[in-house]
């Protein structure tokens, strides 16, 4: 017996554009046909109206386009994003895709509301009102509904049925009962008068029509399909102006020469002129010039970040500042704008595990209620209660079943709450993230990064008695403005923000491991370790030195002429809003917990500015993740804030990882939340705006059924009038995009 080798197909994923859905359960037939491909595993959403497909490389995109349309539907994988943030993104191009939709509609409640007007005032019953009501039904029933019709065609040619496979069935027997009763029946008497019920109780025999029903039922149906489709187009905004932010055009440095060019064909390293008020047209750096930039768009935060040469900046940020020359150092998909922009798409393709259920019972909710229907007509007609009434009663039936809800509970919320979080600097990676942050009690934060800046600043200066702090800073800040190290960045830069310009040394040389010496206005300075200096301080420098290392900060000399002048506090400086996150974070019912790799002391210090009362410290960065997992094993459930390579691990092992955005990647793969800006505030935004879209999902998941679960009996027991049906129908599916859509209204706190 021969072995066969062993396969070397690898996968792949694809993301096909699918046409022609009308409701969950299209979905979910479309979804069964590709996962029943030998090596594909699919995902189709009936909100966004795309298949997320990863398949072995040994099937193509044609063959699951292929199977796609032998299932009755159409489907492409979707343009770029630059050409559909041009396209239907754009006011002209929804105009477009809504225009049949809104004739059909406009049709429909023109010709539909003198028919149940008629219907409604028995009164208004002219003679031959009948007629008129037939007349202007007609076009309704089949120019108004022909998508309906034309639907249920090609599913039954599939062997299937959909929701338009109900509406088409309810619609089709009202009219036609109709047409029987007013040429074969009494109906077209002149004269024939009925009343209107909101029960299907309205008498024996062939007098009875349902015009009304199938005008009114019509009308309702398309009225919420209509509004359906505009409110997800809404709901996809976010995503949709987060497309359209990119610059389209950059002025590139060319031998000397500037030279206007498309923004796609920027290369990384190309050198590129950024002016006041332009938009920079991708991340970089800065190499020459300053300004300060303008990144609310991506970040959500309003102040403007002062940039100079060195400094990174992001794509699609305003330059609102001077000039700038850039050099590009990410372009296409790889930039900060693309990456957010496929994490808020990804999220929105996925789904809960209660929508997982609710697809489940959509799949096979069509097929069950027409068995329903034709149990009720059964039923009925073997009580006794007459042909009119158990006809009316199944097609209430027909008509209030409604899956459409129950396939857009999920993504509509996703759609509206990471578009939302999109706008305020929050990514959400998907709907799995929004389950965990429910149970989440344990906030751990990364110290460096995180709850400070992560760069040394200057934080005090202890001068010697007699010392005048301005001569202290203006001497040392000279000195180390040659140094590269980074506490001596950290003494320049201080300061240089308080005294201004600093003069230039002479003769400075450095010594590793101990500071630097030169000569500075005459003076010969010395800033470093106390070794450095080889005098001994006064008493009042002991007592200052002494403070700042018990509080985990670096404390350096200052001595000029053979005497120590002061004592100067360099330290990693916890963020301004840090504290207030904190305080965030415990009203979400959360424990922060500080961790870090500094000592016991520098750790206390920061947590007690802050307000964290548990503190791990002296923590390498291997040893994070089994922090993290001690933690879960006392039971807790753990989320995880940080920024480094070396928190990634961490961040993942985490029930729930939020990313830095200012970070590295490794740290924003691994996390399950990403926070664009820096601050640590955006963490509690991030928890709460991820629990408020989950508690939607779940009120929209619980309207779904329960209007299923009260209004099949109803129809069912004959206490529903099918036009009424109709109209409670296309309003459950109103209802969930509506309630999904106020999550636009989420605020960052102030």
């Amino acid at each position: 017996m021969t072995t066969a080798p062993p396969s070397t197909t690898g996968t792949a994923e694809v993301e096909l554009a699918i046409g022609g859905m009308t409701c969950a359960s299209c979905a979910a037939r479309i979804e069964k046909k590709l996962n029943r491909m030998d090596g594909v595993t699919a995902t189709v959403n009936y909100a966004t109206e795309k298949a997320k497909v990863t398949h072995r490389t040994d099937v193509t995109v044609a063959d699951l386009v292929a199977t796609v349309e032998a299932t009755g539907y159409t489907a492409a994988p979707p343009a770029p994003a630059r050409t559909r943030a041009a396209g239907p993104a754009g006011a002209g191009g929804e105009a477009d895709e809504l225009a049949p939709l809104r004739q059909r509609l406009v049709t429909a409640v023109a010709l539909a509301v003198p028919v149940v007007v008629l219907a409604m005032v028995p009164a208004w019953q002219f003679t031959y009102w009948q007629w008129l009501s037939l007349t202007l039904t007609a076009p309704v029933v089949t120019y108004a509904a022909w998508p309906f019709h034309r639907a249920a065609v090609t599913n039954a040619r599939h062997g299937a049925a959909t929701m338009d496979t109900l509406i088409s069935l309810g619609t089709s027997a009202a009219f036609l009962w109709s047409v029987w009763a007013l040429f074969f029946g009494d109906a077209g008497m002149p004269g024939m008068r009925h009343p209107f019920e909101l029960t299907i109780a309205r008498g024996e025999g062939a007098s009875n029509i349902y015009l009304e029903a199938a005008a009114g039922v019509t009308a309702f149906i398309l009225a919420g399909r209509y509004f359906e489709a505009r409110s997800k187009r809404r709901a996809g905004a976010a995503l949709k102006a987060l497309l359209e932010l990119g610059a389209k055009e950059v002025t590139v440095l060319r031998d000397g020469r500037e030279v206007p060019l498309p923004a796609e064909e920027l290369a990384v390293g190309d050198r590129f002129v950024v002016r006041p008020g332009e938009k920079i047209a991708t991340d970089g750096r800065v190499v020459e010039g300053s300004s300060a930039v303008d990144a609310s768009m991506l970040t959500g935060e309003s102040v403007p970040v002062e940039v100079g040469v060195g400094d990174g900046v992001t794509g699609a940020t305003i330059n609102a500042g001077g000039r700038l020359v850039v050099e590009a150092t990410r372009v296409g998909s790889d930039t900060q704008l693309s990456r957010m922009a496929r994490l808020v798409e990804d999220a929105q393709n996925g789904k809960a595990a209660a929508q997982r259920l609710a697809d489940r019972i959509s799949g096979v909710f069509v097929p069950v209620v027409i068995a329903l229907a034709l149990g009720t007509l059964a039923f009925w007609l073997l009580s006794g209660a007459g042909l009119t009434a158990a006809f009316t009663a199944a097609v209430a039936v027909l008509i209030i079943a409604c899956p459409c809800a129950l396939g857009l509970a999920t993504p509509t919320a996703l759609m509206v709450g990471t578009g939302r979080g999109a706008q305020l600097g929050i990514l959400i990676k998907g709907p799995e993230v929004l389950e965990t942050t429910r149970g989440v009690d344990t906030v751990v934060l990364d110290k460096t990064g995180t709850v400070t800046t992560g760069r040394m600043t200057l934080l005090a200066v202890h001068p010697a008695d007699g010392v005048d702090e301005s001569q202290v800073l203006r001497l040392a800040g000279a000195l180390e403005h040659s140094s590269e190290h980074p506490i001596a960045r950290a003494v320049a830069a201080g300061a240089a923000e308080r005294v201004g310009s600093l003069p230039v040394p002479e003769q400075f040389t450095s010594r590793p491991g101990l500071g630097v010496r030169g000569v500075v206005d005459g003076h010969t300075v010395l800033v470093g370790r106390e070794k450095l200096l080889a005098v001994p301080l006064p008493e009042e420098l002991v007592r200052a030195k002494a403070q700042a290392e018990a509080a985990g900060r670096t404390a350096i000399v200052v001595a000029w002429d053979g005497a120590a002048r002061a004592v100067l506090e360099v330290t990693d400086a916890v963020k301004e809003t840090s504290a207030e996150a904190v305080r965030r974070l415990r009203a979400l019912g959360l424990t922060p917990v500080l961790l870090t790799g500094d000592n016991q002391a520098a750790a206390r210090a920061v947590a007690a500015e802050v307000g964290i009362e548990e503190v791990i410290a002296e923590v390498l960065p291997e040893d994070k993740v089994a922090v993290v997992k001690r933690l879960q094993g006392q039971g807790r459930s753990v989320a995880m804030v940080g920024d480094g390579v070396n928190d990634a691990a961490a961040l993942a092992q985490a029930d729930l990882g939020l990313a830095m955005g200012t970070g590295t990647d490794a740290a924003i793969e691994a996390g399950d939340l990403t926070l664009v800006r820096g601050d640590l505030r955006a963490a509690a935004d991030a928890i709460r705006l991820a629990r408020r879209t989950l508690g939607t999902i779940r009120s929209n998941l619980f309207w779904a059924f329960a209007y299923n679960v009260a209004a099949l009996p109803l129809a069912a027991a004959g206490l529903l009038n099918p036009m009424i049906a109709g109209a409670a129908m296309a309003f459950s599916s109103v209802f969930v995009v509506g309630n999904s859509l106020r999550l636009r209204g989420f605020k960052a706190a102030n």
